[in-house]
């Protein structure tokens, strides 16, 4: 049985202990855009949960501390020279250095009276972009330890015991459907790090042929999975921030970011993020000729089988046949709706699944819907749409200027499941 911890264990021990992302988008920000001022800020958008009641500060800030401590050793930085399939070597020599070296920024840590917790991380974008996953999981597993140490032994062991059952469960559903494919995308919101652990390996042994990676690095280097990810909407937010000097230049913020993506990983990494100023914008922008030659498309907000024949649309009226292109699916997944997308699009275009809070943080205990996002870049306040505007982020002016800019009108706001 699982053995959790309760208190004071050091929950991230590596800096590998993030989601591969972090590692590609980090090159690209290191080589174009090191020295940007960015601030990021954490956000919990599950409605009725006062993290300072389950989040002693104090402890959070030991946490946070104990992650500036941390370095990336030779062997971890070997392992990194070998990630890439596709190329002789996807992370440069002096981007490893400067991992090997790399102190994580200071961050602002404060406990309000309404409950929440204030959490931002300003610095060189280049440092404090390595947050994000980090201070997440930290502040996950924090808030769970506090409900396990309320709990008799008995009642931890059957909380194992039903998470267990729900793994079990979802083996057996998969099982049934040979040709889904899926990569574990549940660090960042993960129960624990055992217990990730634990349903990863069992993943890996029970669907050998399914499980085609983690985004989690030093899981992946430690089970001898494929690390898998791309990037984020981080970096469009950013750009927006960094070509802010006309409507029009923030307009053409959104394809540079494909661009300088597909100059520094070419096809290999060729995944678009789709939502970040509505997709219906982004089909709109994606050009024929990026079309014709990226992989395929990231889908993360709105309903996914809408946006699967959408997607489908635009390849066919850009006279590219959809079967040869992906799709990755990654916003909320349970194994249910993974099954009905793949039933829906077996056949037309290919998908694949990024699996996140369903799959490392069911265990019975409800799960919280925390982001780290980017708040500020070059001073400037930054902008997430979304396809869902519940998950929409940025000042109130931006918000509305961007929705002029990039002509979104989309409407819907679905409550934030993960």
């Amino acid at each position: 049985m699982i053995k959790p911890a309760l208190r004071d264990e050091q929950i991230i021990r590596s800096l590998l202990d993030l989601d591969f992302y972090k590692f590609t988008m980090g090159q690209l920000i290191f080589n174009k855009f090191r020295d940007v001022p960015v601030k990021f800020v954490f956000k919990n958008r599950t409605k009725g949960i006062r993290l300072a009641d389950t989040v002693d500060v104090h402890e959070l800030s030991e946490q946070l501390d104990a992650c500036q401590g941390l370095r990336c050793d030779n062997s971890e930085l070997h392992y990194l020279r070998g990630t890439n399939e596709y190329q002789e070597r996807m992370f440069s020599e002096p981007y490893l250095d400067f991992l090997r070296h790399l102190h994580l920024p200071d961050y602002e840590l404060t406990s309000k009276s309404d409950g929440s917790i204030s959490l931002e991380f300003p610095g060189d974008w280049s440092k404090a972009t390595y947050w994000e996953t980090l201070a997440l999981s930290i502040i996950n597993e924090l808030h769970y330890r506090s409900q396990l140490r309320k709990m008799s032994r008995f009642e931890r062991d059957r909380l194992y015991a039903q998470g267990i059952m729900r793994l079990n469960q979802k083996i057996d559903l998969l099982k049934k459907y040979p040709d889904i494919k899926f990569t574990d995308f549940g660090t960042r919101r993960r129960h624990a790090f055992l217990w990730q652990n634990y349903t990863v390996q069992t993943m890996k042994a029970e669907l050998p042929n399914q499980m085609i990676g983690t985004s989690n690095v030093l899981l992946a280097m430690r089970l001898g999975l494929t690390p898998m990810g791309t990037s984020a909407h981080e970096t469009y937010m950013a750009m927006y921030g960094i070509m802010h000097g006309s409507d029009q230049e923030i307009l053409a913020s959104h394809n540079q970011v494909l661009q300088d993506w597909w100059q520094q990983y070419g096809y290999g990494l060729s995944i678009a993020l789709t939502d970040t100023y509505g997709s219906d914008f982004f089909f709109r922008d994606f050009l024929a000729e990026q079309a014709e030659k990226w992989k395929g498309l990231r889908h993360d907000s709105g309903d996914p089988l809408i946006f699967g024949e959408k997607a489908i649309n635009f390849y066919k009226s850009h006279g590219i046949d959809p079967k040869e292109k992906m799709i990755v699916y990654s916003d909320g997944l349970d194994v249910e709706t993974i099954i009905k997308i793949h039933e829906q699009f077996r056949g037309r275009i290919l998908t694949t699944f990024g699996w996140g809070t369903n799959l490392t943080n069911d265990l019975g205990l409800p799960a919280l819907s925390l982001v780290v996002k980017l708040l500020e870049s070059n001073g400037v306040s930054t902008v997430k749409l979304s396809d869902n505007l519940n998950k929409a982020m940025g000042s109130p002016e931006e918000i509305e200027r961007a929705k002029r800019i990039f002509g979104y009108s989309n409407t819907e706001a679905e409550k934030c499941r993960y």
